[in-house]
């Protein structure tokens, strides 16, 4: 009777790729999953010593905005594009440190962050279910 690797070698398998190796594949016969790596390229990268960025872009699509979570330094700028069909608004909750007013379908502004280090949450006013944080750091 033959045997195979049976399921040690499939559970590590899904382990490996569960971890965010890359791609996974087997092609069978207890050959080792295949593995890609792709590095990310990151939209906004962090000055020395971690700070914050002094420039941030967030970027309204599908109703929503992307990232959703951005960081930038006190007093940085951040720019604001609107790539939906609608207009849209970028206004911070609470303390009200910032409203773009309305920006329309393919418009770009601008604003500066507060200058004060904290989290700040922000919706759309118009369609409220939309909601990021801008962390100033």
């Amino acid at each position: 009777m033959r045997r195979t690797a049976g399921p040690a070698v499939a559970l590590a398998a899904v382990a490996l790729c569960t971890v965010g190796l890359g791609s996974c594949t087997n092609s069978g016969g207890g050959t080792a999953p295949s593995r890609s790596r792709t590095p990310s390229v990151p939209t906004v990268t962090a000055g020395p010593t971690g700070a914050a960025p002094a420039t941030a872009r967030l970027i309204i699509k599908d109703f929503a905005f992307k990232p959703a979570a951005l960081s930038v330094r006190p007093g940085g700028t951040v720019t604001v594009v609107n790539e939906d069909s609608t207009t849209h608004t970028v206004t911070a909750t609470g303390s009200k440190a910032f409203d773009t007013g309305s920006i329309g379908p393919g418009k770009t502004v601008t604003f500066k962050a507060p200058g004060k280090a904290g989290s700040y949450p922000f919706i759309c006013t118009i369609h409220p279910y939309m909601k990021g944080t801008l962390t100033v750091r």
